[in-house]
């Protein structure tokens, strides 16, 4: 690290030489004259010398004294607080932490749609909170007094949301201990919650999946597709706005699950079981083929509007091979499709809380349910992580088995019943014994006792 907070003059000497022929330039003054470098008038002037954290030496250049001098106290400040966070992080305060923790988890690249939940947690319930307070100086009291915080704000109304956020909290205060900040350890342990009741899937039928596909070729015409990919592929809502016609291998029924769409930009998939060759039934094929030759331009509109969009600059959206577009060409939003699938959930008559995933759980089912594929196919069709996310989450078992006929227990029985009979008939023959084993126990004489399981 640098060892002056004063910036370097690099088109000046430090130590001039007059006695050698030095003379000085017109940037000096009288009393203060200033001699000119080999660097004089190239480049900027001033010039930040400081050694980073790894090691390596810096030297940025800046036009003005007080550029590089702002560099340099922003440095020096950075080195201060890490040396002191690494000889005492728990003097920092819980704000340093909450801003670190991000920094890191987008520096990885991690879920942008769990990076922004995590941040908004932090910004309007966490911060608020503690984010004044002195990392060291936390304890378990104060995990339990954020829950009793959340519980009494008023913008919070459900339970879920509460145990959301204090899942942030301990994602918080994890990364803390692992700053070697002196927390104690059962800081975020057995916090009672409140009970969260959990949500009621709505299990579709083969019916009600067309039937909000029909509303929907009334609500936005563009936007029935999506159903299909939900409810024969199996496609979350991110994957379906991302699915490209080149994705489509329209020969052989197959689909390549590459990338979603979040806010209009392309980003990962939720985990790697989500990238797949999706073979699919080719009536999914028909209706995507159904669906391209109608809208795979955007939708006309007349010349006067078409000039106001001149005038304002309008700029055509490029052309990304999207199977799913909205009227403009543009990548599907989800703040406009949820409103359509409002609509179109009620026209279908489907209750209120039905959601677009509930498709993803129809396929899930429907495929179990057939009898035609094993649980571990089902499971990669499904494209789940974990075989209990195919069976616990989204499997129906009273769906899954309405068509099944059991007939095994009849079966399995049937081979006994000769000996069902013998067993009956020698629990007979001991019922007739046993008045005289019992007389003639009391004459002292000794009897083999009947064989277990013969007698009453």
């Amino acid at each position: 690290m640098s060892t002056s907070r004063e910036p370097f003059d690099r088109w000046h000497k430090t130590y001039p030489k007059p006695e050698r022929g030095d003379t000085p330039c017109r940037c000096g003054t009288p009393h203060r004259p200033l001699y000119p470098s080999a660097d004089h008038g190239r480049g900027h002037r001033w010039q930040a010398r400081y050694t980073d954290c790894s090691g390596k030496e810096r030297r940025p250049t800046f036009a003005t004294w007080q550029e590089a001098r702002n560099v340099l106290e922003k440095v020096l400040m950075e080195f201060e607080r890490k040396r002191s966070r690494d000889n005492n992080p728990g003097s920092l305060q819980v704000e340093y932490f909450a801003t670190e923790i991000m920094k890191r988890r987008r520096k990885r690249k991690k879920n942008a749609n769990t990076c922004d939940t995590y941040e908004s947690h932090l910004r309007t319930h966490i911060l608020p909170f503690a984010g004044h307070r002195t990392a060291s100086s936390l304890r378990r009291p104060d995990s339990m007094a954020f829950v009793d915080y959340l519980l009494d704000k008023r913008d919070i109304e459900s339970a879920c949301t509460v145990v959301q956020i204090f899942k942030t909290w301990r994602i918080l205060m994890h990364y803390m201990l692992d700053e070697d900040v002196p927390l104690p350890a059962n800081i975020v342990a057995r916090i009672e919650l409140p009970d969260v009741t959990p949500r009621v899937k709505v299990v579709l039928t083969p019916a009600q999946v067309a039937a909000v596909a029909a509303a929907m070729r009334k609500v936005a015409p563009r936007y029935e597709v999506l159903i299909w990919l939900g409810a024969c592929a199996g496609l979350r809502q991110g994957e379906a706005f991302g699915l490209k016609r080149s994705q489509v291998a329209w020969e052989h029924d197959l689909l390549h699950i590459e990338e979603q769409r979040q806010r209009g930009k392309a980003v990962r998939l939720k985990t790697k079981a989500s990238y797949a060759t999706l073979p699919v039934d080719h009536f999914l094929i028909e209706q995507l083929t159904r669906h391209t030759s109608r809208f795979s331009e955007p939708e006309s509109i007349s010349p006067s509007a078409e000039r106001r969009r001149r005038a304002r600059g309008y700029v055509e959206p490029p052309d990304e091979s999207l199977i799913v577009t909205n009227r403009l060409g543009r990548p599907v939003l989800h703040t406009d499709f949820h409103q359509k699938w409002r609509k179109a959930v009620k026209q279908a008559g489907l209750p209120d809380r039905t959601r677009y995933h509930d498709l993803k759980h129809f396929y899930t089912t429907a495929l179990g349910g057939s009898g035609k594929h094993d649980p571990k196919t089902v499971q990669a069709l499904s494209r789940h992580a974990k075989f209990s996310e195919t069976w616990d989450t989204y499997a129906h078992p009273p769906l899954a088995v309405e068509e099944v006929t059991v007939t095994v227990f009849g079966t399995a029985f049937s081979h006994i019943a000769t000996l069902t009979g013998v067993i009956a008939d020698c629990a007979g023959v001991s019922r007739l014994l046993l008045p005289v084993h019992q007389g003639l126990a009391h004459e002292g004489t000794e009897l083999p006792l009947v064989a277990p399981g013969y007698g009453e």
